[in-house]
């Protein structure tokens, strides 16, 4: 009998070392006749195929998904290629549910990681190579199948047909992302430059300007923020300026504020003036310092707690996780100060879930805690979003950043129009009072600030 289908291997042993074995093994068989290597098995082809396009460099992406005996928690691993310091690695990606980790391997490790993790770990694989994707699906039985799609845009018929949902959920094929090519040396476009010195200092990168693994997701989101304010400043008022004024609310320990100092310095607005306020004294004093040692001008991190912070003429505000009622008094700071730009990502929307009611369709979705957690936030933050059109300004709510990245990833973004619009506002106003009759909102402090300083 052949050996099982993924675990066989192919033969080592010279052409004329034994038959091969079968039912008519030792019957009519010539000693001199060559021997029959068994067919490989599923497994065993699809490790041939990696070795394959590993040694000619023409592998795009390799992912394992649909965990079977991986470690808790271990949802998904890929991996794609990468030039370190002019050598070809692995770049491995262990998802999580709650995080990620990196691995960057020689060729050889990552070829020896890739037997472990078919090993029972995980029942699909998928390798892309130039214009073809192999999919690998193993039974828990050790049974193997192994399909090849030429254009990589259909799941495989088979055991696991109907189940693709492609590699970025853990099921079946689907496209490589986008990119995903043998320049994979090439560098994404991002908008702030790895070399630059506050990144170190930050350690965010390495001296050398390489991405400290741990600080990814980090310097992810340092650039999609700078991205977003990139462009809502280029489709403000504010747009050709030289000289601003920023003030970062709850700046931490300042990746944001440093990131964005850097940016319009050295782009579009080389005299702007960014402040971050902090409460928290250690982190003000770290900051300083780091202003000091890399002898940054127009930067300042000074103590003070939103609310109480007498914010000056100020041309774009920010307050990014600002705690619940917190953000409201950032943004009421602002339209006092008549910020043409305010950027704010709220979290831990308290105040109206307590003040929640459940009209009588809804009481059936509200029993549910989660429900009236996300229906409190969807409700808060479209109050606030009201109220600003209320005064004068164009309004998004939209995803800051990927879920992977942050559970805080909910932006506000307000622009002043450079024209009021007295019915526009006065619509938004009756908005805010239509919504807070419906669910029975006794007070929103937005909208008691304002209405008080109106």
């Amino acid at each position: 009998m052949s050996p099982p289908p993924d675990t066989a291997a192919p033969s080592t042993a010279p052409p004329a070392a034994q038959p091969a074995a079968g039912p008519d093994s030792g019957r009519n068989a010539s000693a001199d006749a060559p021997a029959v290597a068994p067919p490989l098995g599923a497994r065993a082809r699809f490790l041939s195929l990696l070795d394959e396009a590993l040694a000619t460099g023409a592998w795009q992406q390799l992912v394992f998904s649909r965990p079977q005996r991986a470690e808790p928690g271990l949802q998904r691993v890929s991996a794609r290629p990468v030039l370190l310091k002019g050598e070809p690695v692995m770049s491995f990606v262990h998802r999580h549910r709650t995080r990620d980790l990196t691995r960057n391997l020689s060729l050889a490790e990552g070829r020896a990681l890739a037997t472990t993790l078919l090993d029972g770990a995980f029942g699909n694989a998928h390798l892309w190579v130039d214009g073809a994707e192999h999919q690998l699906t193993l039974g828990r039985r050790g049974e193997g199948h192994l399909v090849r799609h030429a254009r990589a845009e259909a799941a495989p018929a088979g055991p696991e047909a109907g189940q693709g949902q492609g590699p970025e959920t853990g099921g079946g094929g689907g496209r490589p992302p986008t990119g995903a090519h043998l320049a994979h040396d090439r560098p994404k476009q991002r908008a702030l430059d790895a070399s630059r010195p506050f990144l170190p200092a930050l350690g965010v990168t390495t001296a050398s300007g390489e991405v400290i693994p741990a600080m990814a997701r980090k310097w992810k989101q340092i650039n999609r923020f700078v991205e977003i304010v990139g462009a809502a400043l280029a489709n403000s008022t504010l747009a050709g300026r030289s000289a601003l004024r920023v003030v970062d609310f709850g700046a931490g320990r300042g990746y944001l504020t440093f990131a964005l100092h850097d940016w319009l310095r050295n782009g579009a607005h080389p005299q702007a003036e960014v402040i971050g306020v902090e409460l928290r004294a250690d982190l003000v004093a770290e900051g300083e310092r780091h202003i000091e040692r890399l002898g940054l001008q127009g930067l300042r991190m000074v103590q003070g707690e939103i609310g109480r912070f007498a914010l000056p003429a100020v041309d774009v505000m920010i307050a990014l996780h600002a705690c619940d009622t917190a953000t409201d008094d950032a943004l009421h700071a602002a339209v006092q100060a008549g910020a043409p730009l305010i950027v704010s990502s709220p979290c831990c929307h308290k105040q109206l879930r307590a003040q929640l009611l459940s009209p009588h369709p809804l009481q059936p979705v509200f029993r549910h805690g989660i429900h009236a957690e996300q229906q409190a936030e969807m409700l808060t933050d479209s109050l606030r979003a009201l109220l600003l059109e209320a005064r004068g300004y164009d309004t998004q709510v939209f995803e800051f950043v990927s879920l992977e990245h942050t559970r805080k990833n909910k932006m506000i973004l307000a622009s002043r129009r450079a024209r009021p619009d007295p019915a526009a506002q006065a619509a938004a106003l009756r908005q805010v009072d239509e919504l807070k009759a419906f669910f029975g909102i006794r007070e929103q402090r937005l909208h008691t600030l304002l209405a008080a300083t109106a």
